[in-house]
């Protein structure tokens, strides 16, 4: 089957490595551009790019995927579909057109709910105990086209985001296998979704990481779990920004009014009080310091109690 690859992060890499191990012919990866990374900001290719060139594919890098030049290209590519993994940006109608066997999109949730930028974020930070992988058709809309294939993942209890992005990208490598065996023996499965059971997984940013710690306890861990590793969740000690990288609910049926209150400073632990129960801090980051576990942070620095974090 002859296809177009679009996709740009590391969480797109299994997916295209799995077509190239089952024999497909990758017509040409489409990728974003090299973007500036690190402290000194040196031009980096996306992750995809680089297993690409590894594998002699063509690379295309549009600034705007919508433009009639590019259509063109696409169009003189004659794919018989085009796969998007996490590509990062939108395709025009046009462009859903031109594959007869039309655009196959692998996405980090279980559709319906949690369609957008960030479903495996905002899956934990909802607190959620279940989500997956389904691939669909795409449509004009974000994530509505028809499913293909749903596959479950049970999220364990002290899973972060990182750690949940690195599961699913398997996963989803493998489900879009399962999805082009299909499309390979003409079984073209539609499996419309119900818009009334639908979520939406706004894309991540730095304000989000922001704690309100007149929230339950449980709520602020899942925001910890669910930030990590980017944009972090954080707090404020005596004016320093600090980020909790792990944290444990303690005491979860207590209600407090003095909420982001330190009330305890063991050797091990921070524990603060939130709106209901209370947050026992093991592990955190301060600006311009390394990731250390309070014990060790507390042997050089000073963690008074009754101090308000915020």
């Amino acid at each position: 089957m002859r296809i177009v690859f679009m996709g740009t992060p590391d969480f797109a890499v299994p997916c295209l490595r799995e077509l190239l191990s089952q024999k497909h012919d990758i017509a040409a990866v489409v990728t974003q551009p090299d973007r500036a990374k690190g402290r000194g900001k040196k031009l980096a290719p996306p992750p995809v790019k680089v297993l690409a060139e590894k594998a002699g594919i063509p690379v295309y890098q549009p600034d705007r995927i919508k433009t009639r030049e590019f259509t063109q290209i696409l169009k003189d590519l004659k794919p018989d579909v085009i796969v998007v993994v996490a590509f990062g940006q939108m395709l025009s109608q046009v462009i859903l057109d031109i594959p007869p066997l039309g655009c196959i999109n692998v996405h980090g949730s279980l559709l319906p709910k949690y369609r957008g930028a960030a479903p495996i974020n905002w899956c934990i930070i909802n607190g959620e105990h279940m989500t997956g992988i389904t691939t669909m058709y795409m449509d004009k809309g974000i994530d509505t086209g028809d499913m293909i294939l749903r596959k479950e993942t049970v999220i364990g209890e002290n899973e972060t985001a990182g750690e949940l992005h690195d599961r699913l990208m398997e996963l989803g490598a493998s489900v879009l296998s399962e999805t082009m065996e299909l499309l390979t023996k003409g079984a073209f499965m539609r499996i419309p979704q119900d818009n009334a059971e639908s979520t939406y997984a706004p894309i991540m940013t730095k304000a989000l990481g922001k704690i309100d710690w007149s929230k339950d306890a449980e709520e602020i861990r899942n925001l910890i779990r669910g930030t990590y590793p980017w944009p972090g969740a954080f707090s404020a000690y005596s004016g320093k920004i600090f980020k909790i990288m792990s944290a444990n609910v303690y005491e979860p049926a207590m209600k407090h009014e003095n909420w982001g209150s330190i009330t305890r400073v063991e050797k091990d632990c921070i524990v603060v009080s939130c709106g209901t129960g209370s947050l026992k801090i093991t592990e955190l980051q301060f600006e311009n310091e390394k990731r250390m576990s309070v014990e060790a942070y507390l042997r050089g620095h000073d963690i008074k109690e009754g101090v308000t974090l915020g």
